[in-house]
């Protein structure tokens, strides 16, 4: 196991874990050390100057302690803001998570779509400036959503929650004429990694069917690239959770599918 590399996982709650889940199904070879900055959640409720100065010392704090080969920053808000910081600060490769309007936009075939993010990740200049280089004459609407990363976490938690308030964030992403499918919305990124845990009611609840655009499949696959080859004979690694706010996570079983079946350290 000693060859094992470490990979690192990072994001202000619980939503990155559906990028490890698509990490650990790329490269089982890896250790994985998941660290969820909820002592700082939400994000979106910071400012720009605020979640700097926080996520770069923290980011340099776990360096030096769990000594990763690569970290993935599994949190749009924290990549649109900080990845160019990090990437200065510390030598070890970083892979970010940003909206995915490039592939979006691409496959649309009305050119109607929809970016559903935090207020934060819809309002940066980061998130505009792909829709300038990467729209392709589509009409893109950004809509940013104060409440569903919150919601997600609570689902995760075995919460109710119920169908009204998650409608309420999602309606605004389905623009134009319901009964033309080639004058409406057919296409919606999911611009914060918490959403895809909520991927089944939104798919539910939606008005009408959309391609929900999830970045988590093309992060693995970079991640894997920039690793190398797995080692041979190594067919799963360790893993391990941590909370900033120090707290013991009481998710288990929820948890451990996220993990490619891992035991938590």
């Amino acid at each position: 196991m000693t060859n094992s590399p470490t990979i690192l996982v990072f994001d202000s709650g619980l939503g990155g874990l559906t990028v490890l889940r698509e990490v650990v199904a790329t490269r089982p070879d890896a250790h994985y050390v998941y660290v969820a900055d909820d002592a700082f959640f939400p994000y979106g409720h910071h400012s720009e100057d605020e979640i700097i100065a926080r996520v770069v010392p923290l980011m340099g704090e776990l360096i030096g302690t769990h000594d990763p080969d690569l970290v993935v920053i599994a949190c749009n808000t924290a990549s649109t803001l900080v990845l160019s910081h990090l990437r200065t600060a510390y030598s070890l490769p970083f892979v970010g998570t940003v909206p995915a309007i490039k592939p979006a936009c691409a496959q649309s075939k009305s050119r109607r779509v929809s970016v559903l993010g935090t207020k934060g990740t819809v309002k940066r200049e980061y998130t505009k400036a792909l829709i300038r280089d990467f729209a392709q004459g589509c009409e893109v609407t950004l809509v940013g959503s104060p409440e569903l990363a919150s919601l997600a976490e609570r689902a995760l938690g075995g919460h109710p929650i119920s169908d009204d308030d998650i409608l309420a964030e999602l309606t605004p992403c389905f623009v134009g004429d319901a009964a033309d499918a080639g004058a409406r919305t057919d296409t919606v990124v999911l611009a914060c990694t918490h959403y895809p845990l909520l991927l089944d009611r939104l798919t539910r609840l939606a008005p009408w069917p959309v391609d929900w655009i999830d970045p988590a499949p093309a992060i693995a696959r970079r991640v894997s690239d920039l690793l190398g080859p797995a080692i041979g004979g190594i067919m799963q690694s360790g893993a391990e959770m941590i909370f900033t706010s120090n707290r013991v996570h009481d998710l288990s079983a929820t948890l451990t599918p996220f993990f490619g079946g891992r035991a938590l350290a």
